[in-house]
């Protein structure tokens, strides 16, 4: 039984739980935290036209992702310091996701090995990978990573540098990766298209790059054999005075030309939102601060709970929309509005501000 009424109490939960510096670094962004205010402000800029008198009766929410069949197209997008949340981080994130039936994004600066957490998840999962050495290095993950049954590789791209994050500064906060013997950054600052495609080529199975902003590195991205774009701004942790990502995803969309599967985070925590990203063409959703709030809040189980809210909120979405497949959802149910503010972490909960209390 879910012990929380709505994405509300888990937020709420997870403020009382977790120390000041935790809930700052979840929740925070890089300098002013523009962009991530743009994430939210993107995706209230959107609202629905439904249609009526249609047969909603049954509604299937289930959707195909790089040929696996998910409950939702909703994902676990990958987060790094998990266990800032909970003592089971990434454990308990791949519980939870292989419970439910969606996929799980696995960050290789996870506390939790990569072979750990593939043990307690037989569903299907991504390994993410921060490049902190060179081709050989690469290789030795890209070995471990495919011997444990992961499904794509997935690359960060918009990390070269590490952002300014002034919630972190102000806090004195320093994040467990930073002490970590693998936080050798010069060889993510190196990167180029030339690097991704030697590493799509020693992986030899499908890849994922994550942080696309733009169509034109969505069509180079399609050009070198990407079978995912995943549209992503780090949650806005990264370049501060970005574009929100709801924003970029239709020019993306038109970019790729169903040459690849367009994934996207950035902001999303209803059901509502999922369905807007959904209509503008993306084919799975990620969530990042909703499942770190959902770990703080109670772990596996609170995590469990708000997919299957967002579960019942997508089909409650679909069903006043007048649709019953996710493939019949498309840009005919949108129209762009002058969204209402103010715009912040927690704004899409009408009864918490930027920080709730205690």
């Amino acid at each position: 039984m879910n012990v929380f009424a709505c994405g509300q109490e888990v937020a709420e939960a997870a403020y009382r739980n977790l120390p000041k510096s935790s809930w700052d670094y979840i929740n925070g962004a890089a300098g002013s935290e523009t962009t991530m205010r743009r994430n939210r402000y993107a995706l209230d800029s959107y609202a629905f036209l439904p249609r009526v008198l249609r047969d909603v009766s049954r509604i299937d929410c289930t959707a195909e992702v790089l040929g696996h069949k998910l409950r939702m197209p909703v994902f676990l997008a990958p987060m790094g310091s998990m266990q800032l949340m909970h003592a089971e981080g990434a454990l308990a994130a791949g519980r939870a996701a292989g419970r439910f039936g969606t996929m799980q994004m696995l960050s290789s600066v996870a506390r939790h090995t990569l072979e750990q957490v593939a043990a307690g998840n037989p569903g299907p999962k991504t390994y993410q990978l921060y490049i902190r050495g060179d081709m050989e290095w690469i290789g030795r993950h890209l070995d471990r990573a495919r011997a444990a049954g992961y499904a794509a590789l997935v690359m960060t791209v918009d990390s070269a540098y590490y952002g300014i994050r002034d919630r972190n500064l102000l806090n004195r906060f320093e994040r467990p990766s930073a002490r970590n013997k693998d936080e050798d950054r010069e060889f993510q600052t190196a990167v180029t298209w030339d690097d991704m495609a030697r590493i799509k080529k020693a992986w030899g199975g499908p890849m994922i790059l994550k942080g696309i902003a733009t169509a034109a590195d969505a069509r180079l991205a399609v050009a070198h054999g990407i079978e995912v774009v995943y549209v992503s701004n780090h949650g806005g942790r990264e370049l501060d005075h970005g574009r929100g990502t709801t924003d970029m995803l239709p020019e993306i969309v038109e970019a790729v030309d169903h040459r690849a599967e367009v994934w996207i985070d950035g902001g999303f925590v209803r059901g509502t939102d999922v369905v807007k990203a959904l209509c503008l063409g993306a084919r799975a959703v990620g969530i990042g601060r909703l499942q770190a709030w959902a770990l703080a809040a109670g772990g596996e189980t609170a995590l469990l709970g708000v997919l299957e809210h967002l579960e019942v909120e997508l089909r409650n979405a679909m069903g006043l929309l007048g649709v019953t497949r996710i493939a019949d959802l498309g840009k005919e149910y949108l129209t762009r509005v002058e969204p209402l503010g103010p715009w912040h972490e927690h704004s899409s909960f009408r009864h918490l501000g930027p920080e709730p209390l205690r």
